[in-house]
């Protein structure tokens, strides 16, 4: 499994606007190998609040694919040139291999 996270610093109250921008289902969500998408919001800090996306995928060939796919590729194409809202600070994207999930006691009772 892989897993990619983005971390997108937003003012104060700003937090809305791209938790629904992550939340509408897009050509990512009939992909092959996409198991889910995450939103998480963090509003614990005084100086600014945080979205996590946190996307899995059965493997990195299937995020390979997603990211070579024609729909990626062009949604970067009609955004090119476009500069991130006023509100949001910085976005940082990580990539995960996981090496071991281990399923707690909910997830075995389903």
């Amino acid at each position: 499994m892989l897993i990619q996270t983005r971390t997108i610093l937003v003012e104060k109250g700003q937090v809305d606007q791209v938790v629904e921008r992550f939340s509408k289902e897009g050509v990512v969500d009939e992909r092959e190998g996409l198991i889910d998408i995450s939103v998480m919001v963090n509003r614990g800090k005084k100086e600014h609040d945080e979205v996590v996306v946190l996307i899995r995928w059965e493997s990195e060939d299937a995020w390979k694919a997603w990211e070579k796919s024609p729909e990626h590729i062009q949604g970067h194409r009609n955004s090119r040139g476009q500069q991130p809202p006023a509100f949001v600070i910085s976005t940082i994207v990580n990539m995960y291999d996981v090496k071991k999930v281990r399923p707690g006691k909910a997830s075995q009772q389903a």
